[in-house]
Formats: C-alpha cells, sequence, structure tokens
C-alpha cells in the first residue's frame, strides 16, 4: 500500500508541476506587461528643434506641391510628443511622404531631392515600427526622432540649395544674354559706321 501511496503521489506531481509551473510564469508574464506612467507620458525629442526656413521664392514652389506643408507642420511636431502621440504623427507623415514623393513639381524634381525625400520616408518608417512594437525601447525611440529631424533638415536645406542654385543659373544665363546682346549692338553699330563710311 505505501508503494502505491508514493506511485500516486509521484504521478500528481508529474501531472501538476507543468500547470502550477505554467500559472507562475503567465503571473510573471502580466507583470511584465504592464507599462509603467512614466514610460506612457515621456516626450521625445527636443521641443526647440526646428526645421530650416525655406529662402524668399522657396515658398511659391511648395505652395504647389499638395501636402508640402502638411509634412513641415508634421515634421515639427514630433518633438514634445509622447510615444502614442508618435504612432498617430507617423502614420500621417508616411501618407505625407507617399504623396510628396509622387507629385514632386518640375522645379525641384532631381536625384538629390527625391534621396533626401525617401531618407525622410525612411525614418519615418523606421520611427514608426519602433513605437509599434509591444515593448518599445526608448533610447531607440529618442534616437529615431532626432535622426528623423537631422533628415526633415537636411530635406528643407535641400530645396533651398536647389533653388538657390537655379536662381544662380537663372541670373548667369541672363547675364550672358545682356552680354550677347551688348556685344551685337557693338557689331552693329561697327557695321552701321562702316556702311556710313561706303557711303560718304
Amino acid at each position: 500500500m505505501k508503494s502505491n501511496w508514493t506511485i500516486v503521489s509521484a504521478l500528481v506531481l508529474v501531472l501538476f508541476a507543468p500547470w502550477y509551473s505554467s500559472c507562475d510564469s503567465t503571473e510573471t508574464n502580466t507583470e511584465e506587461e504592464v507599462v509603467p506612467v512614466q514610460e506612457l507620458t515621456r516626450t521625445y525629442g527636443e521641443t526647440t528643434t526646428q526645421l530650416p526656413q525655406l529662402i524668399n521664392g522657396a515658398e511659391n514652389v511648395v505652395t504647389n506641391w499638395p501636402v508640402f506643408e502638411d509634412l513641415r507642420t508634421a515634421l515639427g511636431s514630433i518633438n514634445g510628443a509622447t510615444a502614442s502621440e508618435i504612432k498617430a504623427k507617423t502614420e500621417r507623415l508616411i501618407l505625407f511622404t507617399d504623396s510628396l514623393s509622387k507629385t514632386i513639381p518640375d522645379t525641384l524634381d532631381s536625384k538629390p531631392i527625391r534621396s533626401r525625400l525617401l531618407i525622410v520616408d525612411t525614418r519615418v518608417r523606421l520611427l514608426d515600427q519602433e513605437v509599434r512594437k509591444s515593448r518599445p525601447d526608448t533610447a531607440i525611440i529618442e534616437s529615431y526622432v532626432r535622426e528623423l529631424n537631422m533628415a526633415g533638415s537636411h530635406f528643407m536645406n535641400q530645396i533651398n540649395e536647389k533653388l538657390a542654385k537655379d536662381r544662380i543659373n537663372q541670373e548667369r544665363r541672363e547675364d550672358e544674354e545682356k552680354e550677347l546682346e551688348k556685344q551685337q549692338r557693338f557689331l552693329d553699330s561697327v557695321y552701321q559706321s562702316e556702311l556710313e563710311d561706303q557711303d560718304n
């Protein structure tokens, strides 16, 4: 009888040990899923960070670029946002970058601007991916926000650079045309005076 009791005890132990350990691990997992309040209210990025201003004349060009102003506003508002706010903002930013990449105005359509816009899109998607994780890493989010700020600044600077180069090229062409006109007038006057000399 004593050996039967030992066998029954061993069977009960073998049957209930896995159940008991799974109950214990369930309690542990539940405790791990509780997100501290500090993580929910933590803000990311520097609220003093601002995108570069566009040069004179650039506003006219980007006014005709649908969604550009929305992108610029959303990029600026990422700073000082919580993780849950960033989720909503990155979702919108992805839509904006997709739209912008399909509607680049001819004036701005160049490889450098397309590349800078692609980098902004990539940074937005990386940030979006991180904030949507069940346990996002706050250090990575902070890093991605900084990188997105830099990508946005480089994008704006590239627009400024492209328009400044276009303006310089336009001024150069105008100067060349004026110089050619001036030379043509000089040649015409020389030719005219030769004709007058021949007539006399």
